[in-house]
């Protein structure tokens, strides 16, 4: 057999497909002091030398080390194509028209076994080939912004995100959605709550935690909420649609400035806190949770503020944290620092002397809780009060990472401390409550299953 026949694979692993007169992309049964399993033999990335990866029949690969093959027994040839089937777009000029704009999350995808990397869908006709539903929901067309992980989107990319929405809604689109890595989907949907005002249609971001060659991917599921919200949801607010729950009943529809991923890897991985979600897309239908939300209009007017101050941090405190995080701050030109205190927002005293000279120098200092849940309480305690003296600022119930992203912009915009202190206090898109939900913290702790049966006792 040529070296094209074992794809990646060497060593130990090598040595066994020779043996058994096994190649990539035969359908095998390897036997295993464990017991049998069958599947295909995958492609390998460089770097490991001792496994053969099988794709079984429910989907999943697995992971064979080669000491433990006690046979292997070729039963079948099936070479998999991981290629996207593309097939034109249908066009309904009843249908609503829907844009997806991508910054480089994988919305439908495969994955490429030779390279390991994800392989996405995203022009029209892929994702209509991925995903054939989407035709009966919307006209949609697509614009591929970035191609990104998540980790590596920033001012400069939200800037551009905003420009492309605004030009977007201006140009008569009936919704947006936005395809986004899930690891920092919740920072992009606060820069764009703040930098995008006044929309007159749904802005919606989504995103998967498991490629679509996953049985329990979310791909599908969320891609589908995501153009039905943009193309008929009522609420005309930046928000994410993701999973409700472990299972694929529905979609929630998350406020930009309250949401936040709570799980590296469950599928509802997005949660709101300190509030609830706008609502749910469930099989096409709308059911909001509240009254308080930005309606749909029909006109095309939107603002957009897309300036980013950079030099802005989220300090979080821990235990025994040293003046130098803070002096390095300040030495390095920071504008503006996003505090994540404990409790109801203190830090330690050996702080108290560089937060003087940052607030002297000029640096913008605001306080938060690392709790998520909960309000900022610096009048409680002597250690908030000094704090505020220092000229830190309080931010109520803004999560840490919003607070961020909103410091952020509001440098972009202001910069007279009275301004900035003014302008981060007023609440734009919900970053701020008036109060939380007294099922807010519960919800996910065990469900309103739980808090009926304590009202019921109670009562």
């Amino acid at each position: 057999m040529s070296d094209d026949m074992y794809q990646g694979y060497r060593g130990p692993a090598l040595s066994v497909m020779k043996r058994e007169n096994a190649s990539v992309w035969d359908q095998v049964v390897i036997t295993t002091p464990q017991g049998k399993v069958e599947g295909i033999i995958l492609p390998r990335s460089a770097g490991d030398d001792s496994h053969i990866v099988l794709k079984m029949i429910t989907g999943y690969n697995i992971g064979i080390a080669s000491t433990s093959v006690q046979s292997l027994e070729v039963v079948g040839s099936k070479k998999a194509n991981y290629k996207i089937p593309e097939k034109d777009f249908p066009f309904d000029p009843a249908k609503p028209n829907v844009i997806i704009l991508g910054t480089g999350g994988t919305i439908a995808s495969r994955l490429d076994y030779r390279t390991g990397a994800v392989i996405p869908a995203f022009t029209p006709g892929e994702l209509f080939g991925a995903v054939p539903e989407l035709a009966d929901i919307a006209n949609i067309t697509t614009k591929k912004l970035f191609g990104v992980f998540s980790e590596n989107m920033g001012p400069h990319q939200w800037k551009v995100l905003a420009e492309n929405i605004e030009k977007e809604i201006e140009g008569g689109i009936r919704g947006v959605a936005i395809g986004h890595g899930t690891d920092t989907m919740h920072y992009t949907g606060a820069t764009m709550s703040f930098m995008v005002q006044g929309s007159p249609v749904p802005i919606v971001m989504v995103g998967s935690q498991r490629s679509s060659d996953r049985p329990s991917s979310d791909a599908a599921r969320t891609l589908i909420g995501s153009v039905t919200t943009a193309a008929y949801s009522d609420a005309a607010e930046v928000m994410v649609c993701m999973f409700g729950t472990t299972s694929d009943r529905f979609c929630y529809l998350h406020r930009g400035t309250r949401v936040r991923k709570m799980h590296s890897s469950y599928r509802n991985t997005f949660k709101t806190l300190g509030d609830i979600p706008i609502g749910k897309v469930e099989d096409g239908r709308f059911t909001y949770f509240r009254e308080d939300y930005k309606r749909r209009r029909e006109d095309r007017e939107v603002k957009i503020y897309p300036h980013f101050e950079e030099k802005v941090a989220i300090l979080y405190y821990y235990p025994n944290m040293h003046p130098d995080m803070v002096e390095s701050l300040i030495d390095k030109g920071y504008k503006g620092i996003v505090i994540a205190g404990t409790g109801l927002g203190h830090v330690n005293k050996p702080l108290y002397e560089p937060l003087k000279r940052a607030h002297e120098e000029g640096i913008h200092l605001f306080m938060t809780v690392q709790t998520l849940y909960g309000y900022v309480q610096m009048y409680v305690y002597d250690t908030g009060r000094d704090l505020m003296s220092f000229g830190i600022v309080p931010l109520e119930n803004m999560l840490p990472e919003v607070a961020y992203c909103k410091l952020g912009w509001t440098l972009g915009q202001v910069q007279d401390p009275e301004a900035v202190r003014k302008l981060m206090l007023t609440p734009i898109a919900g970053e701020i409550t008036p109060r939380e939900p007294y099922d807010g913290f519960v919800q996910g702790q065990g469900g309103m299953e739980t808090v009926e049966r304590f009202l019921a006792e109670y009562n």
